[in-house]
């Protein structure tokens, strides 16, 4: 195999290509400077990301702590509480659907009055009602004198008539009154 030997005619066509090339390469360099300051405000930008991904990763991970925190709290007491729910949950359902926007207002009027009422009772009610047990013991006999009393006064002559009359009246006028209501 023969090995071609360059000419002097190649020596010279490799020297002005050489020459264009290093033209070509000298017409790049503004490029390739402008390129590099190109270069250099992306990596300014890209740090100026990079920085603001850091401090939002920061946040994040303080939002993660606290929300684990909370999530740790609260499991606890759902937990305890859940079974209760479920067992509440048709009459909740229930309640909902058939309560009106008035009834809870009375139901918030009544509550504001709870400590009037309890009060009442407290003071005024419950006293009299112990009382009455007392009382009614003297009511009986009070009624077992009168019926005593009504009956000998039917034996007094002249009388009966008279309380046939009062009765008489006092029919009358529970038939009245009857027909009124």
């Amino acid at each position: 195999m023969r090995l071609p030997v360059p000419g002097p005619r190649d020596v010279i066509d490799a020297v002005g290509r050489g020459a264009e090339s290093v033209e070509a390469l000298l017409a790049a360099v503004p490029r390739m400077l402008a390129l590099v300051d190109r270069v250099d405000e992306l990596v300014t930008k890209i740090d100026e990301v990079a920085d603001r991904a850091a401090a939002l990763v920061a946040r994040t991970d303080s939002v993660v702590d606290i929300a684990e925190a909370h999530v740790n709290r609260v499991s606890p007491l759902l937990d305890a509480v859940e079974p209760s729910l479920l067992k509440l949950q048709p009459t909740i359902e229930k309640l909902a659907e058939t309560t009106h926007p008035q009834e809870v207002e009375a139901m918030v009027e009544l509550i504001d009055h709870l400590p009037q009422l309890a009060d009442r009772m407290e003071t005024d009610v419950m006293p009299m009602l112990a009382s009455l047990s007392s009382v009614a013991p003297d009511l009986h006999d009070l009624l077992a004198v009168s019926r005593e009393l009504n009956d000998m006064l039917a034996k007094v002559p002249g009388l009966g008539r008279l309380k046939k009359r009062i009765d008489e009246q006092q029919g009358e006028d529970d038939t009245n009154a009857d027909v009124k209501d």
